[in-house]
């Protein structure tokens, strides 16, 4: 069987782990070899893609297989009592569950060093306008200061449709310049840009974090795309999704408050934040705050046993030992044979 990259929800490493099919010594009989062979004695582990194991009885003439294992990735943001990130905490602090199994955390690192793919976000609708131009000064400052070697931020604007204003780059200066060159538009498509922003960071190649910054007020009007659409698009593509929601309107009574909270659902099953600033002066704050914890999350990652079936929709847990908020995406799904 040849292993082949998986493009799911989950960023996962795909390789061919070879093993023969008499047994060998293991630590736990319920444990595939592949996860109790050769273990490295840190807690940080990788093999690159589309590899196969070495297997010493292969010189031996005994018969092998090849099974595909998929490492899942599950990027946590750990918050304190005051909303700051929590740095340092070691690999014993951290339970990690699928299904409602407890899963061995095979890769573990404090502070990911994977490089962003970045898709900016901004809502152009006639109701958005009001606070554009404190939208545009947060966000260009935003890109200097996200932006960092190896990093990539495109910028799309949305209205009725979607619009790619500037591709994939590193070039701070052409990307500041798109934001300021965001048209006005009328009606408000939040699902398709959802859909075209997940896709679009699918698209990007290497094992990148994927992360979806959008700012809007909230009001869909005109997606083609609904709701689950939107939401599967960005559990497939593994995007963590930033939703700043600018509500023109603070009662209630008078705002789209079903959009409101199909944007949370889908925020928090990403696990990314929302964030409601009162006025478009806390942009900058919160644009910030993003960063700071793009900058500290942590990455856990693990070989599922049990493994779901093709194609099928996992759910995902992490537990914190300490009084901390945890944020992760909710679960993923599985590649096809």
């Amino acid at each position: 069987m040849k292993p082949t990259p998986l493009h799911a929800v989950a960023c996962l490493c795909v390789f061919g782990v070879a093993f023969p099919l008499v047994g060998y010594p293991q630590d736990n009989p319920n444990r595939p070899p592949w996860a109790q062979k050769n273990k490295p004695a840190s807690g940080k582990t990788s093999q690159p893609a589309d590899t196969v194991a070495p297997n010493d009885d292969t010189e031996q003439g005994r018969t092998t297989i090849k099974v595909k294992v998929n490492l899942v990735n599950v990027l946590v943001s750990v918050l304190d009592q005051n909303n700051r990130p929590a740095p340092d905490l070691p690999i014993e602090a951290f339970q990690l569950s699928e299904e409602g199994n407890s899963q061995k955390i095979e890769v573990f690192e404090k502070e990911t060093q994977q490089p962003l793919d970045l898709a900016l976000m901004i809502d152009a609708s006639l109701s958005a306008q009001i606070g554009m131009p404190e939208e545009r000064a947060a966000a260009a400052h935003f890109i200097q200061q996200v932006v960092r070697p190896g990093d990539r931020l495109a910028v799309f604007g949305f209205d009725e449709n979607v619009t790619r204003i500037a591709d994939f780059s590193d070039r701070v200066s052409a990307l500041q310049d798109a934001v300021r060159r965001i048209p006005p538009g009328a009606g408000t498509s939040i699902y398709d840009a959802i859909v075209l922003g997940s896709r679009s960071l699918s698209a990007q190649k290497g094992e990148r974090r994927h992360v979806i910054i959008l700012v809007t007020d909230g009001g869909e009007t005109t997606s083609r795309s609904d709701f689950d659409a939107a939401r599967k698009a960005a559990v497939r593509s593994d995007t963590l999704l930033y939703t700043i929601l600018m509500r023109p309107v603070k009662n209630e009574n008078g705002r789209n408050t079903a959009g409101e909270h199909a944007l949370q659902t889908i925020t928090e099953t990403t696990g990314g934040a929302m964030f409601f600033p009162d006025n478009p002066g806390e942009l900058g704050i919160i644009f910030d705050q993003i960063d700071r914890e793009l900058r500290t999350q942590y990455r856990l990652a693990y070989y599922p046993s049990p493994r779901g079936p093709a194609d099928s929709l996992r759910n995902i847990d992490v537990n914190v030992l300490g009084d901390y908020k945890v944020r992760h995406r909710k679960n993923y799904y599985t590649g096809a044979e």
